[in-house]
């Protein structure tokens, strides 16, 4: 099994400004026992020695069982998301700091392939709705672009989804979503930008090629 040091070269980088700041000399040098005795008190440098020394190990066991980066990465974050909420709750005379991070970790990969079945089960649905739903003489465009864009969005990684379903079709701010959520505002933010960018090149689609014998308008 690879070590914690060999796990943190292939983890993330990014999340939260308190997990990616460094530790300082103290919190670094912390053992195992000393970082899980001082985590329930919220201190951002034990958190921040906390998320390097284990987020590494969290990608690297989301990234082999859901064979996707970027879904690896959004575990990695959730993980850590988690850790930092659930910190009252731990117990250390209960079982070591790593061991209750994977855990939640593969709580959060089974999560993970739940939202990925549900998405294909919404992409089959939208086939079948294109397929069996439409009167023969409709115009067929405004199905087919709601059923691009279904399509596109139930594609994303759940926590983008999420983000951009609660602002196009709940008309939530990103404050607002934050707040429906519990996530940072500057992780929405980032949800936002990511979802909205892999939705643009979802949906862009070569020109229509025109009609044989008619020339293009």
């Amino acid at each position: 099994m690879a070590t914690y040091a060999a796990a943190a070269a292939e983890g993330p980088s990014r999340g939260p400004a308190a997990w990616s700041r460094p530790p300082g000399p103290d919190a670094e040098s912390y053992g195992d026992e000393e970082l899980a005795r001082r985590l329930p008190a919220g201190d951002d440098a034990v958190l921040a020695a906390v998320y390097r020394r284990w987020s590494g190990l969290v990608y690297l066991l989301a990234r082999r069982s859901l064979e996707d980066a970027g879904e690896a990465e959004d575990v990695t974050q959730q993980v850590f998301l988690g850790v930092w909420r659930g910190r009252h709750g731990y117990r250390p005379e209960r079982g070591p700091l790593a061991g209750w991070i994977v855990g939640i970790t593969r709580r959060k990969i089974v999560d993970a392939l739940s939202a990925r079945t549900r998405r294909r089960e919404l992409a089959t649905a939208a086939g079948a709705t294109l397929a069996l739903g439409g009167a023969p003489d409709a115009d067929p465009e405004p199905v087919l672009d709601r059923l691009l864009v279904h399509g596109a969005l139930a594609a994303l990684p759940d926590t983008q989804r999420r983000v951009l379903y609660l602002a196009f079709y709940e008309d939530l701010t990103q404050t607002q979503i934050a707040a429906r959520t519990g996530w940072p505002l500057g992780t929405v933010k980032s949800h936002t930008r990511r979802g909205l960018h892999q939705l643009r090149r979802s949906l862009r689609q070569p020109e229509r090629p025109s009609t044989p014998g008619h020339a293009p308008a």
